[in-house]
């Protein structure tokens, strides 16, 4: 499935680079991105949901003497994500079709680099061989330094530069890992960077916290959590909004996945032991990006700092270590990633038809723009977690798994969802309501092709939001079984006897 989009990136930049076949070239990546969603529905009928373990695996020896494999396999959390980036490419390809890119920057390139970040990201989610996956963590990061440095706006290579810095110091201290890795297996063996392999591996407590920490260095940068995520307001303020979606709706998602897979996985007791501080730097990046996000002027800088706080809500769910909690993080993700889809390309369209990125150059656009105004306040509530809107009952299962173990956790985290009213609600008002602005007059509503882009993605907020079991159905397997491989598993809820005994004390 990865293949396919390699062989439509490969097509569209060999396809002729003149004027009159732009509409060609476009319509040539949708085709080869509904290809591939085709091709993920497909894969998702072949998944035996409930079964757990890793299914659909294929594994091939790629480098022998390190003991690296290519090795693919899914589980419910895996399979989940990929679906997530099969759904959006074709919406971000679509709504990418008026994108204007500086100077006489080619169209076929700006949409080859999609498909191919698309690839890898599918890759990178299937992997199940450490060095596998290595490899293809540090290569989205081509296509990303690409579409930032040289289809986004003025910073564009500041921006570029800054992402591509802190992102390869991560990814460097995941190498030291990989390399720790690799010693302690030969001392016991023949090496191997096998998940199934690594999941079993004994080493002393001093050595799984070293190698846990290379690993979550390079997460916790790509995730983004504070205080390592200052590359991301840059870069999506930079990027078009194409680029952004891709960008912390797929690709962010690799660390939060990566957290799950890799280090929950093979370093059960160091990430229990970690959980305390990754737990309060959760709690700080959920309050922190929500209340930068607040005092915000530019629509892709707050919506970048509303991501630095949703992702502390995954974070948060997937370090307190309880079943509930990790379920709704891992929810949360795929949530999060069509609620942010939805709001980066509708303010995007915004921003184009005005010519400015500022809050208060709008003002008044519901009236001459009613349809455009409604997608946005569809999108934002999501963002902010409205009930019967998909991204709330992820929220809800985070904060009600926290609450069981960590409840200062918990309740520092809700305050985290009335900033969230905050930061969407007056941008709304500032930007749709009241009298219409001089200069505002262009910003007409939305076009067919537009809705058909976007409609896709407020279907599943809204569906999800309502009826979130088949993807939870597909999600659970997989998390009870990290759930029961790292710590004590769910803590015992209180009976009237045990609260009684404990007011007692």
């Amino acid at each position: 499935m990865a293949a396919t989009p390699l062989v439509g990136a490969l097509v569209v930049v060999l396809m002729p680079r003149t004027a009159d076949r732009v509409a060609t070239v476009k319509a040539v990546a949708v085709g080869f991105s509904v290809l591939t969603l085709v091709l993920s529905l497909a894969m998702m009928s072949s998944y035996e949901v409930g079964a757990g373990g890793y299914q659909l695996t294929e594994q091939h020896t790629w480098i022998k003497q390190f003991g690296a494999f290519y090795s693919v396999g899914v589980n419910g959390i895996g399979v989940t994500l990929i679906l997530l980036t099969t759904v959006l490419t074709p919406i971000v390809l679509l709504s990418a079709w008026d994108d204007r890119l500086p100077g006489n920057r080619n169209v076929n390139s700006y949409l080859a680099w999609m498909l191919v970040l698309e690839a890898l990201a599918i890759g990178v989610f299937s992997a199940t061989d450490a060095f596998l996956f290595y490899v293809l963590f540090e290569a989205t990061l081509v296509p990303l330094y690409f579409l930032i440095g040289s289809y986004g706006g003025p910073r564009r290579g500041y921006a570029a530069v800054k992402f591509l810095i802190y992102n390869l110091i991560g990814g460097l201290l995941m190498l030291a890992s990989i390399v720790g890795l690799y010693v302690v297996q030969v001392r016991q063996g023949d090496p191997s960077y096998l998940l199934s392999d690594l999941s079993n591996l004994d080493v002393s407590t001093t050595t799984e916290r070293l190698l846990f920490l290379g690993f979550m260095a390079a997460f916790v940068i790509k995730a983004p959590l504070w205080p390592f995520h200052t590359w991301l307001p840059d870069a999506a303020a930079s990027a078009t909004p194409s680029t952004s979606v891709l960008m912390v709706s797929v690709v962010d998602k690799i660390g939060t996945f990566g957290m799950l897979r890799w280090c929950l996985e093979i370093f059960p007791g160091a990430s229990e032991w970690a959980s305390p501080v990754v737990i309060g730097l959760a709690v700080v990046s959920i309050l922190y990006g929500a209340l930068l996000a607040i005092g915000q002027d530019d629509i892709r800088r707050l919506i970048a700092f509303t991501s630095v706080s949703h992702f502390g809500f995954i974070i948060l769910g997937i370090f307190v270590l309880t079943s509930t909690s990790t379920a709704g993080a891992t929810l949360y993700m795929f949530n999060h990633g069509l609620s942010t889809a939805a709001l980066f390309l509708i303010t995007g369209i915004m921003i184009a038809r005005r010519g400015s990125a500022s809050i208060g150059d709008f003002g008044g656009v519901q009236k001459i723009a009613p349809i455009l105004s409604g997608v946005l306040l569809v999108a934002g509530l999501s963002s902010l977690s409205l009930p019967g809107l998909a991204p709330f009952i992820s929220e809800f299962m985070v904060l009600a798994g926290t609450f069981s173990r960590t409840p200062w956790a918990a309740a520092l985290a809700t305050l985290g969802i009335v900033l969230a009213a905050l930061y969407i609600l007056i941008m709304y008002q500032r930007t749709m309501t009241g009298p219409l602005r001089d200069g505002n007059e262009g910003v007409h509503d939305l076009n067919p092709r537009e809705v058909a882009a976007l409609a896709p993605a407020l279907v599943l907020i809204v569906g999800l939001g309502f009826f979130p079991q088949p993807v939870l159905n597909v999600i659970n397997p997989a998390i009870d079984e990290v759930v029961s491989h790292v710590g004590d598993g769910d803590p015992a809820p209180k009976t009237p006897v045990d609260l009684a005994q404990d007011g007692g004390h």
